[in-house]
């Protein structure tokens, strides 16, 4: 199946990222039903995409019978014969290897020979996922990211056995709804954008753990300094502007130095252990009691917005 072939897209999972998903595609033209096994969850996405829809309305990015027709493009149902009739079905449920190898044994079974079946996964390996796929040459990774009204980067991450075909599709796909796909060519542990983000993690937490600089240090090193540049421009761009004999000579010195464990930090842990989870849980490595969370991720949000507009990715 080809990009333009796509008419009809399942949403198979209500939650965040389904519901966020349901709302783009149909802003798009798209035809979305928005498949869950609770009711409650199906409700709850109405709710949000028709709160979404109104403030795009309020900030005049669609007219109000743009967003009449948008609302119409969606549907709701706990039934599953909608994967029957689906050219593609985007998967996010939750993040279970057994969980969603057991749910696509059944619906690959239900769709059509052609329909093509993508995992919204954010790291669990897309070879194992398509072990249980019939015809796993349509199953795919379509990676997005959180807001994902915002934030325009899809990683379309192939499997062994995804067809060519396959690939094109999403990635056109994916370039039809205004945003930038890039295609992850192996299946490997976290993907692209995991790896360099766990990979700055891991060093950002153990200065903080060795006493070298705080948390805020460290978040305002990346705000101000690097976050800029890599906002601009990716890290092997910013390299080569850098002079390649200038970093060949850092890297002979510094890689011997960072930080290169293979467990979770033991900062990281205690947090985990204590049930600071961040943000969900008012408590991370900032407090967020007394409607800090609320305000942080309005300020998130904003910023994430600015800075997408002033790039031109929206």
């Amino acid at each position: 199946m080809e990009a333009q072939e796509i008419e009809h897209i399942v949403v198979a999972g209500a939650g965040t990222m389904g519901y966020s998903m349901a709302q783009i595609f149909a802003r798009y033209g798209y035809q979305v039903t928005i498949y869950d096994l609770a009711q409650a969850a199906l409700d709850n996405a109405a709710t949000r995409i028709a709160q979404g829809t109104d403030n795009l309305v309020a900030d005049g990015d669609i007219t109000r019978d743009e967003s009449d027709e948008l609302l119409a493009r969606i549907s709701y149902t706990c039934e599953k014969d909608c994967f029957g009739t689906c050219d593609l079905m985007v998967e996010s449920i939750v993040e279970r290897l057994d969980v969603k190898t057991s749910f696509y044994r059944e619906i690959s079974e239900l769709t059509r020979p052609n329909a093509i079946l993508a995992t919204n996964t954010s790291g669990l390996s897309i070879n194992e996922l398509a072990a249980a796929v019939k015809l796993p040459q349509r199953f795919i990774g379509m990676h997005w990211f959180n807001p994902s009204h915002i934030i325009p980067l899809i990683e379309i991450v192939r499997g062994d056995e995804t067809s060519d075909e396959t690939a094109n599709a999403v990635r056109d796909l994916a370039r039809a709804i205004g945003k930038k796909p890039v295609v992850v060519q192996k299946d490997v542990p976290g993907f692209v954008a995991n790896r360099i983000q766990f990979a700055v993690l891991r060093e950002a937490l153990h200065l903080v753990e060795t006493g070298v600089v705080d948390a805020q240090g460290v978040d305002d090193i990346m705000r101000h300094g690097l976050g800029l540049r890599y906002a601009c421009l990716g890290p092997l761009q910013i390299a080569d502007f850098g002079g390649l004999d200038t970093f060949h000579h850092i890297a002979s010195y510094l890689n011997a130095d960072l930080c290169n464990a293979a467990e979770p930090s033991p900062l990281l842990a205690q947090l985990f252990g204590e049930g600071a989870y961040g943000v969900k849980a008012q408590r991370g490595f900032y407090d967020y009691t007394q409607g800090r969370d609320v305000e942080a991720t309005r300020e998130r949000d904003e910023a994430y917005l600015a800075v997408a507009k002033a790039l031109g990715k929206l």
